[in-house]
This record gives structure tokens, sequence and C-alpha cells, in this order.
């Protein structure tokens, strides 16, 4: 049974592992770090930020339904009300 460390495996790492194994043996065997750090913190507050995108949305869609169907109630009553007289 092999030993556990307590390290925590990550989507993003087996990620990294997947598209090129030399790169990630580098960076968490060797200890290198990129040169592009930069452009990883654009790219990282990119996501972030789409990520808030996507939420904010969501949230409309889920009020957009729900309009819907309150307009389809509201309809319903009405026709409702116009057929019973």
């Amino acid at each position: 049974m092999a030993k556990r460390t307590g390290q925590v495996i990550r989507a993003s790492e087996l990620g990294e592992y997947a598209y090129c194994a030399r790169a990630w043996w580098l960076g968490r065997v060797l200890g290198y770090r990129p040169a592009n750090l930069e452009e990883l913190a654009a790219g990282e507050a990119a996501h972030v930020q789409h990520g808030q995108e996507v939420v904010s949305y969501r949230r409309l869609q889920r009020w957009a339904y729900f309009a819907l169907a309150l307009a389809f109630l509201a309809g319903m009553l009405f026709l409702w009300l116009a057929l019973r007289s």
C-alpha cells in the first residue's frame, strides 16, 4: 500500500500532465516556474471574469423563465375570466 503524502491533486494538474508530462515533471519535481507569469495571470483573470459572466447569465435566464411562466399564468387567468363571463 502506498503511503499518502497529504497532497491534493487538482484537475488542472491532471490536465497539465496529460498535455505535457515533461512540463509537469519539471514544475512539480524540479521546481521550475514558467517564464510567462504575466500572461498566466491575465488568463486566470479572464477565466474569473468569464465565470462571473456565466453566473450572471444563468441568473438572468432564471428570471426570464420566471417572467415567462408568470405571463403564461396571467394569460390563462385572463382567458378563464373572459370565457367565464
